[in-house]
């Protein structure tokens, strides 16, 4: 499959520290590609390049093929590449409906509207509720505050409001860290849902289970550098642990 998203020969210094080298990936629309490695691999430096938070040192950034670089997350965002982040960045005296439209609201067609500033909160109710019912998650009051919702319903709703600004890329950071056996599976639940609607997904992950539960591909990363590109059916723990520890070598698939 061609990438939706890719890389070539990526590379980020920090004076001497190479906190990644040379590294080639690529990510195709409705596919989940896994991004692993041990405390320091670069996974978070390789996520925030992505996401237009740092610029690289050197190397190429492609969407569909054509070469991009991104001076802020804004012109990521601009360029259908959304990310979510472990702290979700909602407002937690916010109801959902504020919290899917927060950065984007929408003010009343009527002039009075458009000059004092009013909210158009029934399209913006009625929206949210479409985009949740579409993605069928897992929470059951769009007006509930985001403070009063479970760890899952809050990674949910972080979730899916960036699936329905996005048109081509996601990236998810540790987006199951810390969740119980049954809002993990919500949230895997939901990935999927967004991988099957054509977006790529790139998903950072410690947790081995919910890789292998939810990803297409995986790559691993070891001392900035790509250790290995495992398919599917080279996921299994032995082998993803095997090139994270550095006691298996080679590129994999």
């Amino acid at each position: 499959m061609p990438a939706r998203l890719a890389v070539h020969g990526l590379a980020k210094h920090y004076g001497g520290v190479h906190a990644l080298r040379g590294v080639s990936l690529g990510v195709a629309a409705g596919e989940v590609l896994g991004l692993v490695g041990d405390n320091g691999a670069g996974k978070s430096t390789l996520l925030k390049i992505l996401a237009g938070a740092i610029s690289p040192t050197g190397g190429q950034l492609l969407i569909d093929g054509e070469p991009v670089r991104f001076a802020n997350p804004a012109a990521a965002r601009e360029a259908g590449v959304s990310t979510v982040y472990q702290d979700l960045a909602l407002a937690d005296q916010r109801d959902v409906v504020a919290n899917f439209f927060m950065g984007r609201e929408l003010v009343s067609a009527n002039w009075v509207g458009r000059r004092v500033g009013w909210l158009n909160t029934r399209a913006m109710t009625a929206h949210t509720a479409s985009e949740m019912a579409r993605l069928r998650t897992s929470i059951p009051d769009i007006h509930a505050s985001a403070r009063n919702l479970s760890g899952g319903q809050r990674q949910v709703l972080a979730i899916a409001r960036a699936a329905a600004w996005t048109s081509k890329v996601m990236l998810l950071d540790e987006p199951t860290s810390a969740l119980g056996v049954e809002q993990q599976q919500q949230v895997l639940q939901l990935v999927r849902r967004i991988r099957d609607d054509g977006i790529a997904v790139i998903f950072v992950s410690h947790q081995m289970p919910d890789v292998l539960a939810v990803c297409d591909r995986v790559a691993v990363l070891r001392l900035g550098e790509l250790a290995a590109t495992l398919g599917k059916d080279q996921l299994t723990p032995e082998n993803l642990v095997g090139y994270i520890t550095g006691a298996k070598t080679g590129s994999g698939a």
